[in-house]
This record gives C-alpha cells, structure tokens and sequence, in this order.
C-alpha cells in the first residue's frame, strides 16, 4: 500500500485480508506520539477519537502536524530564545495603552 504523507509516498505492506490498515496503527507504525499530532485525511480532518475507526487506502493522501515544545535550559542558557508566540509579537506592535484581543 502506497499512502501520501504529506506529500511524500511512503510504503506500507498491505494488511492480510479481512484486516485493514487503520490510522491509530499509522501512527504508531511512525512511532509518533498521538497526543502531539493532528492528521487530516484526503483533505479532511480526522479526530482523534475516529483514529481507530478510520481505514487507510492505497494513495491516500495524509498531512500530519507533529507538535513539538519549544526551548530548554541547556539552549536558553547559551543565549537562545525560543521565537515568540504570534499574540506576543503582535502585542509588541500594539500602540501603548491598547488591547488587541
């Protein structure tokens, strides 16, 4: 089975019949975390709690957003900043005294 992970072909083998290659199986396949992950599916959003429900097909087309954390100790301590969050920066370029949101 061929999916498209954003925008990449990666190879999977194909399950022995009846059984079919679900979502939650790969995420786990690609050994990532699934509470740090958002996966849409042929252009549509697939929640996490239909992972285990919802079959993959060869040529699916899959784009998955890996969440990660930002900064540590060790970067910020050789004088690394982690880039600022988006409300932040635009809080920055607010004028003195005003709300933006």
């Amino acid at each position: 089975m061929i999916l498209q992970i954003n925008g990449e072909p990666r190879s999977f083998p194909d399950p022995a019949s009846p059984a079919q290659f679900m979502l939650a199986a790969l995420v786990e396949a690609l050994d990532m975390k699934s509470d740090r992950v958002a996966i849409e599916l042929n252009r549509e959003i697939v929640p996490r709690d239909l992972w285990s429900q919802t079959p993959l097909k060869d040529g699916d087309h899959l784009e998955i957003v890996h969440f990660v954390g930002g900064g540590s100790y060790v970067l910020k301590e050789r004088g690394f900043q982690p880039r600022r969050t988006a409300a932040k920066q635009a809080a920055a370029l607010a004028p003195a005294g005003h709300a933006l949101f």
